[in-house]
């Protein structure tokens, strides 16, 4: 008899073990003993990423599909030193509506044993507890949910496979006004209109700040139009007066824009079409016919309401005379770069403040404030780049933040900034090129608006909203400054040996209709790091030179693969592009390697000897 099961390379599934412990499962602890004869899909995530909540997001239809065989487990890897902190894991939980276990691993153990290299990364384990897949970024869902319905007509022949109740226990809902809010605005009203993200509404609250006038919204996590009763949002953030009589939302997880009618409670859309942008979408054109990617900020600046385009690491605008979408700013690469808005890198914008001259905005991946000026192009304030973070007031240029999602354009030309992970409220001072701290002890502050004299902040791990009277002076704090806790990966001096491996999923094949059909852009923080190999180039593989003279720093690697269906008989395949940006810490040592690999997922399995877990 010929066995036609698919063979995979397989490798034994390290542990999971985390000091911070599990969440979501009724306080009990899981090995993957315990889970064995389920398919489990391990999320590699840190909350602070817009990719990883964008994982976050795929996951649950295939975790409704598969429920009885499948069983996702969140291992909550932190990048920023407040992300590992434990109750603020819990916190990210709930705000997120993450409905699966999740391991809380704030020393990377789990991390390191899987040799991850990104966030995001999936990694799938069959019911003998093998590991038979790994995926780096997002967008990856679709392979990994055929490679389940393979495993289990596979493991069900085999008599191996379990189906029941997972082990997901839900916790208990919190009875607050608010739950998690993300952004807040003063209406002409006197009254605030809030985005109560968690429960998928918008509330408007009297001049106090705590008694309800309305909500807007069913509480249900969908895309309709409607009345204020009957429309629905998935996650809203950002908001901003579009004139007197209406209000324009950010519906991060819709991936939309809504207009909110002041009068009638009334919800309409304006752009996007609930769907998210890929590589090769659309990136100008009707609003309503134009994809956007988890839209987090909202802003009238120049005649246009731009927005902070979290998901590309970029601004786009919405012109209202015109219903009509563009790219204003960023090239979709995460990083901080300045200049003319078409050259620009942003990483993860969440927070707009207009005045008339500046464009201000929180770019939080990179701990920064930034601006555009009227002609567009942009500029950086504080912040030095992706792994750079902290809590230190004095000169912008050795000034930290970290992770700020809020601005607000104070009345003396200074700005407030909204300094989320280190629950601060911070200033900076243009004319001075000073910065002070405002408050403190401010839980995971995302957005402030000006009400006379007084500040109200967004306290969204409290959920409330906050009054200050805005101090004449500052409150001094010590200064601390922290780098990424990922390890970093060492390397000789230099050759370096890049190489990102890509194939392409089954069925497809190369584009390479209009010529190459692949993209590698490198450069380094600092720039001294490279003597030789940035820039871009269609070559996947390149040799890089790495300066003896400086023991550490960061690659940026960016690499792009498009392919197509092939199927000869098609006259019009579908083409999809592959892309994925790494910030690869390195160290020299002389025990170091001289190569890195890379992968640009495209596989829909672990078969490539490259996919499997490896040791940097």
């Amino acid at each position: 008899m010929t066995d036609s099961t698919p063979r995979r390379v397989r490798v034994r599934a390290p542990e999971l073990i985390g000091e911070g412990g599990w969440l979501n499962t009724g306080d009990r602890s899981y090995t993957l003993a315990d889970l064995r004869g389920r398919i489990v899909i391990l999320d590699f995530w840190t909350f602070c990423c817009i990719n990883c909540l964008h994982v976050l997001d795929e996951l649950r239809e295939l975790e409704e599909k598969h429920q009885d065989t499948v069983v996702v487990i969140g291992v909550h890897s932190p990048k920023f030193v407040h992300e590992a902190e434990h109750g603020a894991v819990v916190d990210a939980v709930e705000r997120y509506g993450v409905a699966h276990p999740v391991l809380d691993d704030p020393e990377l153990a789990t991390w390191k044993q899987y040799a991850v290299r990104a966030w995001p990364t999936l990694v799938v384990i069959d019911p003998e507890g093998y590991v038979v897949a790994q995926h780096a970024g997002e967008g990856h869902v679709h392979a990994i949910e055929r490679l389940v319905t393979e495993l289990e007509a596979e493991h069900e022949a085999k008599g191996t496979l379990r189906r029941g109740d997972g082990p997901y226990v839900a916790p208990e809902p919190e009875p607050t006004v608010l739950r998690f809010p993300g952004k807040a605005l003063l209406l002409p009203s006197g009254t605030f209109l809030v985005s109560d993200t968690t429960r998928h509404q918008l509330v408007e609250l009297a001049a106090d700040g705590e008694t309800v006038v309305r909500r807007i919204g069913s509480g249900t996590r969908a895309f309709t139009d409607g009345t204020a009763d009957s429309a629905a949002f998935n996650e809203p953030q950002g908001l901003t007066l579009l004139d007197d009589a209406s209000v324009v939302v950010a519906d991060t997880v819709n991936h939309a824009l809504r207009r909110l009618d002041l009068a009638t409670g009334a919800v309409t859309t304006l752009a996007g079409t609930g769907r998210q942008w890929w590589q090769g979408s659309p990136t100008s054109g009707p609003a309503r016919e134009v994809d956007l990617s988890s839209p987090w900020d909202v802003a009238v600046f120049a005649g246009r309401v731009w927005i902070a385009m979290a998901g590309v690491h970029q601004l786009w605008t919405y012109d209202p005379a015109t219903g009509t979408v563009a790219v204003a700013a960023g090239t979709t690469n995460e990083g901080l770069v300045d200049g003319p808005g078409a050259e620009a890198w942003f990483a993860q914008p969440s927070g707009l403040a207009a005045t008339p001259e500046r464009l201000w905005l929180a770019d939080s991946e990179t701990s920064a404030l930034r601006w555009v000026d009227t002609d567009g192009a942009v500029h950086t304030a504080i912040g030095t780049g992706l792994f750079d973070f902290g809590h230190r007031d004095g000169a912008a240029e050795q000034a930290l933040l970290q992770h700020p999602l809020g601005v607000t354009a104070l009345p003396d030309g200074s700005v407030a900034v909204s300094d989320t992970y280190n629950h601060a409220l911070r200033r900076y001072d243009p004319a001075s090129g000073e910065v002070t701290t405002l408050a403190t002890d401010l839980r995971e502050p995302s957005d402030a608006v000006l009400v006379g004299d007084d500040i109200v902040v967004v306290e969204s791990a409290r959920h409330r909203l906050t009054r200050l009277r805005l101090p004449e002076e500052a409150v001094r704090v010590e200064a601390v400054a922290h780098r990424t806790q990922r390890a970093a990966t060492e390397v000789t001096p230099g050759k370096l040996h890049l190489d990102v491996i890509f194939q392409a999923p089954a069925g497809q094949k190369l584009d390479t209709r209009y010529g190459p059909s692949t993209r590698l852009l490198v450069s380094s923080t600092p720039p001294e790091l490279l003597l030789s190999g940035e820039g871009a180039d269609t070559d996947l593989s390149r040799t890089l030179e790495i300066d003896p003279a400086v023991p550490e720093g960061v690659l940026h690697v960016s690499a792009m693969a498009a392919s197509c269906d092939d199927d000869p008989a098609n006259e019009y395949p579908a083409c999809h592009v592959h892309q994925q940006d790494w910030g690869v810490p390195v160290r020299l040592a002389g025990t170091g390697v001289d190569r890195l690999p890379l992968v640009l997922a495209g596989m829909d399995d672990g078969t490539a000897d490259e996919a499997e877990p490896q040791t940097p």
